[in-house]
């Protein structure tokens, strides 16, 4: 029998908090690759929700799916600059196959832009065939320096849109529309709330003439991108020969737009709802949402066949496990919570006597005296409660995290509280890059609506007059 190991308390270390929930939970082991790790079947069951539901939300707009090859040949790559240019760093190359040297290099796709852009070129011919409104769920590699799980993997799997328009002011609408699905989706199903706005210049896609992002906060107060939405405007098809013929039958450049979110998520899930018993998943997303556990059934056989029943009927509307092992109670409940299942259904030889069942919610840790006859609508009012309080808890936790600034001093100070600056700014790239070297906060986006009301005009770093409110923070 697995023991558990004791999880290092979050207010001690974070960090350490965090790959011990990770390791205890089952939930990734590393892969022989350095950098690279293994999803197991919890966090890939999770993935497997967020990729079924938010499937369904790109089909509601019209979104096919279809899948790219892995190789990017270099010629390819070379169409587009500054694409190139900000992931070069990153690209692993392969210039060898079976001991002979390639007469070209070909790079395994950081992202998918120029494969996508080299499929319109031959796709699109007039505005007839537009708009082009493709998605691909695959893995992606970038030889990242640093690596943590979930949150940044040489290999990770991630899901990214591509699309082409016949004009610039639909493709901006489907930018703006695609991050809103983003944001209700996380926050719908997630439980995680999130700030949505711009990224500033230098924060930006490269490639991109802007870039939308949802930025969530962790239970550390750092700052995580959990997804984003580019205008790519005519950037890649000025660059790939991407025309059409419009209404006019003028020849005439396409505009297009991408989107993405990732396996990030999960960590950001990890650290928005995680507690020193492990993680704790949010029913909507959960692949396992009702533990049923058989306390002493060695001793009454009788409780096997009610925990049988039980299960029996609750699976038919609910994603149910069923532990009818030998273990020690203490053992299972503990597995139970480290795993992060919403709701634990205990039943023992006194609960057959009396028709009656625990439950002990996951989020609370409340413990709740269920008669039988009520069972099933009981729980499914708790899945609702409990996913309606991760969320809640989060946001309390969010909008409380904000400080306006009016200096440089008051803003060093808040960051290294941990806190979220949101504030006037009316300072350069260089003087984000300035802040981020000596404070280790960056610019998270420029908000659609401030969280908060900022009475301040002038930038807390320049003492200029602005009208552009900045949100900062340290971040994953």
């Amino acid at each position: 029998m697995k023991q558990l190991e004791k999880i290092t308390p979050q207010k001690e270390d974070f960090a350490k908090w965090y790959t011990d929930v990770i390791k205890n939970g089952d939930l990734m082991a590393y892969g022989a690759t350095k950098g690279s790790i293994i999803f197991k079947p919890l966090s890939f069951g999770i993935w497997d929700n967020i990729r079924y539901n938010m499937d369904k939300e790109f089909k509601k707009n019209n979104i096919k799916n279809v899948y790219l090859p892995l190789l990017i040949p270099e010629s390819l790559l070379q169409k587009e600059k500054d694409h190139l240019a900000g992931f070069n760093p990153e690209l692993a190359t392969v210039t060898e196959v079976g001991g002979k040297k390639l007469s070209e290099k070909y790079f395994i796709r950081p992202t998918s832009e120029v494969l996508f852009a080299d499929l319109f070129k031959n796709e699109i011919e007039s505005h007839n065939d537009l708009p082009i409104l493709y998605n691909q769920w695959v893995n992606v590699l970038r030889w990242e320096k640093t690596t943590n799980p979930f949150l940044r993997t040489r290999e990770f799997l991630w899901q990214e849109g591509h699309t082409m328009h016949a004009n610039s002011l639909e493709a901006k609408d489907l930018t703006y529309s695609m991050l809103n699905v983003y944001k209700n989706f996380v926050e719908a199903y997630l439980a995680i709330p999130v700030l949505s706005g711009n990224k500033t210049e230098h924060e930006k896609f490269s490639g991109a003439d802007f870039t939308l992002t949802i930025e969530a906060m962790m239970k550390d107060g750092k700052a995580l991108q959990s997804g984003t939405s580019h205008y790519l405007g005519q950037n890649f098809t000025k660059a790939f020969g991407i025309t059409f013929k419009n209404k006019n039958n003028e020849e005439e450049f396409a505009y297009g737009i991408s989107f993405g979110i990732s396996t990030r998520l999960l960590g950001a899930l990890i650290m928005t709802h995680g507690d020193d018993r492990g993680i704790i998943i949010p029913p909507k997303i959960a692949p396992i949402q009702i533990d049923i556990l058989e306390i002493l059934a060695n001793k009454d056989k009788h409780v096997h066949e009610v925990a049988l029943e039980i299960f029996n009927k609750l699976s038919k509307k609910f994603s149910v496990s069923l532990d009818s092992s030998e273990k020690m109670p203490g053992f299972k409940a503990a597995n139970s919570e480290i795993h992060g299942t919403p709701l634990r259904i205990e039943i023992g030889p006194k609960d057959t006597l009396k028709q009656q069942v625990i439950l002990v919610r996951r989020d609370t840790l409340e413990k709740i005296i269920c008669p039988l006859s009520s069972l099933e609508k009981t729980v499914k009012k708790l899945l609702i409660e409990i996913q309606n309080y991760l969320y809640l808890t989060a946001k309390d936790r969010l909008l409380n995290n904000f400080i306006e600034v009016t200096n440089y001093e008051e803003f060093k100070n808040a960051i290294q509280n941990g806190k979220w600056v949101i504030a006037p700014f009316e300072g350069t790239e260089e003087d984000e890059v300035k802040i981020k070297e000596e404070t280790g906060a960056s610019t998270r986006c420029i908000p659609f609506k401030s969280p908060i009301t900022i009475k301040s005009k002038n930038c807390f770093y320049t003492g200029k007059k602005s009208n552009r409110i900045v949100v900062f923070a340290r971040a994953y």
